[in-house]
């Protein structure tokens, strides 16, 4: 009876686990959407606008593939929790990795078109970042 019971309760957990691992997912495209909508907004108001931005399109790009990086990286972050605690075989784990390879690397793509470096690249120090707070490892002294 009690190993019955024991039964039970892991299938509610598993349950909830998945639960959580769909509103991870819902998560992460709500934050797309909202960055695409919040994006396209700022983009249309400076092309409308009294004054033309002719960074617009750029600061445009710039904040999609922001959206679109921390909804990668939230996406990740479901699909390790469904495969861990929901699917821990051989073939899922080597899906989760093709997964996580490809996410990252249009992690990077994304931000060499943002920022127009790899990841691993330190910053340029042209000047144009004075006034703005160091960062570890980019040769702030923080």
């Amino acid at each position: 009876m009690e190993h019955a019971s024991n039964g039970a309760v892991i299938e509610h957990i598993l349950d909830v686990v998945e639960y959580v691992a769909v509103g991870i997912e819902i998560l992460a495209v709500t934050i797309i959407v909202a960055g695409i909508v919040a994006a396209t907004r700022s983009f249309v108001a400076a092309k409308l606008g009294p004054r033309i931005d002719p960074q617009a399109a750029r600061s445009y790009r710039a904040r999609l593939g922001s959206a679109l990086l921390l909804g990668l990286e939230i996406l990740v972050a479901a699909d390790i929790i469904r495969t861990v605690a929901l699917d821990a075989t051989l073939e899922s784990v080597v899906v989760l990795g093709i997964l996580v390879l490809i996410r990252t690397f249009l992690s990077w793509s994304l931000v060499v078109e943002i920022e127009g470096r790899w990841p691993w690249q330190p910053r340029p120090t042209d000047g144009a970042d004075e006034g703005r707070p160091a960062r570890f490892g980019h040769g702030g002294e923080l």
